[in-house]
């Protein structure tokens, strides 16, 4: 009785452990419209995974936000890009729940952020109220919707963490309901020849294979010829019932002859590990084509902790004369399944697709630092920029140097030096360094400018010069005219812009005063509203300074009269 009783007790342990793992009763919607994803949790982005969930906001901004449970408020992050404006609550059940890309805060919020944006005469801002300052209630509004930072339309993005990790969690395992019948959608099926001697279908280079739909909604791949170690690849996206959005899926899971080789989802992950999102795709192939093929294998330099299950690191060794039948499982976070299966047959062919040859003259071990001198300028790798050794292509050049492509992702930065010695002192004041775009427009890259070099640290491959900016930036009023009546206004809008370093600092004044401005670089506007100050005075002088990245600078000055 003694071994059944504790083996009931492990049992119910673990049981109780698994519902209070993610709790899905204590917290309530951030929103009273019904949630509707524009973006999933663990999506697959630019060197990052989605670390929550875009709620669509109807297209609308200023609809309210609301606390999901009690809670503190911990941080407040306000940023031109990234989140924008961004709010983080810690509840006592020890998790932080984040709203971001807002438009504003609840009135106790905003009045308290405002209080800081004008002592440190700054519009961004990173604050860290003390524990109990700030208390929200659940339901309670806690800032209304926007499309603040880097956000490409009005939505709500939506995180829950550990407050004591800061790992975040899929927020649709707390008990979020979203319409979703539907199963996820594949594109494109890859084979990779692993090994020094593999080969698929007699390709010794990656292959697209072909698929065809069954009766039963699963997929039938053409059977697969092969040698050696492979791996398979695919990509896909995920919908759910209410969006047309192209989503990220939840799991993938790889089966060989009914044993699991390699199996992943989106639960978790850490803010640490996220740029290694460049080992799991085909990074090569998204510098190309800009699709994302996940790689069912692991790679010896993939630090990933989002694998639940692992065999051979998800690799299948074929021998000759044995016969595989390999299963491809994704899935959503509501269990919708799509099924692919790749019949593949051990058997030796000849190579008709022979591996590319990409020898150059320079070679970067990826475990040391790597210096090279391209002329115009020296470049230098710190030990472990990249995940594996390669051949790299650099071009030297009297101004411009070009450095590799984009089939390689770097994962550290990285430092390209340009001597400018040759450039007497005042000139030096107007050059930057710049990277060139597809249409060879030159894009500012942050210049450190020390005697006789200017230094850039990126982790972007491409081809860089020095580029002279000798041009203010513009400005011009949006909403106002000089001399103009502004009484019935709530706010002053003008627009900055600068045709080619970018725009660096930006200040106001009103007769005499600092003012906050709200800068919005999508649109170019910067925004400053009445109600932040009292005018003591029928006659309003103001003044606005821009300055670019290297300095030039320019004023505007207007008055205008409000009771």
């Amino acid at each position: 009785m003694r071994p059944y009783f504790f083996g009931v007790i492990y049992l119910v342990s673990l049981s109780l452990l698994a519902q209070e793992k993610y709790p899905s009763d204590i917290f309530q919607s951030p929103m009273e419209i019904p949630i509707v994803l524009a973006g999933t949790f663990g999506e697959l982005r630019s060197n990052h995974f989605h670390s929550g969930i875009d709620i669509k906001t109807q297209g609308r901004q200023g609809l309210p936000i609301l606390a999901i449970a009690d809670g503190t408020v911990s941080r407040i992050k306000i940023s031109h890009w990234g989140y924008g404006k961004a709010l983080y609550i810690a509840h006592p059940n020890g998790y932080t729940s984040v709203y971001a890309h807002l438009k504003k805060f609840s009135p106790e919020i905003e009045a308290y952020v405002k209080r800081i944006q004008y002592k440190k005469r700054s519009y961004e801002v990173e604050i860290f109220p003390d524990f109990g300052e700030l208390k929200v209630t659940k339901g309670n509004t806690i800032a209304y919707s926007g499309n603040s930072g880097s956000s490409s339309g009005p939505h709500l993005h939506f995180e829950i963490r550990s407050s004591v990790s800061e790992k975040p969690t899929n927020p649709l395992l707390y008990g979020y309901e979203v319409r979703d019948a539907t199963n996820p959608t594949l594109v494109g099926l890859f084979a990779y020849p692993l090994s020094q001697d593999a080969v698929v279908n007699q390709s010794a280079e990656k292959i697209q294979l072909n698929y065809t739909k069954q009766s039963d909604g699963s997929f039938l791949a053409d059977k697969v010829t092969a040698l050696g170690v492979i791996g398979f690849g695919f990509n896909g996206f995920d919908r759910q019932d209410m969006a047309a959005n192209k989503n990220g899926v939840f799991g993938v899971k790889q089966i060989v002859n009914g044993k699991v080789y390699s199996e992943y989802d989106f639960e978790t992950f850490s803010f640490g590990e996220t740029r290694y999102i460049n080992t799991l795709i085909d990074y090569a192939h998204f510098g190309k084509h800009r699709q994302r093929i996940q790689k069912c294998f692991k790679e010896p330099f993939n630090r990933l902790g989002i694998y639940k299950n692992l065999h051979n690191n998800g690799k299948i060794t074929v021998k000759e004369g044995l016969s595989y039948t390999v299963e491809i499982l994704i899935s959503d976070i509501e269990g919708n399944e799509t099924k692919l299966i790749i019949p593949v047959d051990g058997k030796k062919e000849a190579i008709k697709l022979e591996k590319d040859d990409t020898s150059t003259d320079d070679f970067v071990i990826a475990d040391k630092p790597n210096n090279f001198d391209l002329g115009a300028a020296k470049v230098y790798f710190p030990a472990n920029t990249f995940y594996k050794d390669f051949y790299i292509d650099l071009k030297k050049g009297k101004d411009t140097v070009a450095i590799h492509d984009n089939s390689v992702a770097a994962h550290r930065n990285f430092t390209i030096s340009f001597n400018v010695s040759k450039y007497p002192q005042k000139e030096r004041k107007q050059l930057f360094i710049a990277r060139l775009n597809d249409r060879k427009q030159p894009i500012h890259s942050r210049t450190f400018k020390r005697d006789g070099a200017f230094t850039t640290r990126t982790r972007s491959f491409g081809t860089y010069t020095l580029a002279k900016d000798t041009i203010a930036p513009h400005i011009k009023p949006k909403n106002f005219k000089e001399k103009q009546w502004l009484s019935n206004y709530s706010y002053l809008s003008l627009e900055i812009s600068d045709d080619l370093s970018g725009i660096s600092t930006y200040n106001a004044t009103l007769n005499g005063e600092w003012i906050l401005m709200e800068y919005e670089p999508k649109t170019r506007t910067i925004t400053y509203n009445f109600d932040d100050k009292i005018l003591d005075k029928t006659q309003c002088d103001l003044k606005v300074v821009v300055t670019d990245n290297v300095g030039n600078s320019n004023t505007f000055k207007s008055t205008f009269f409000r009771k």
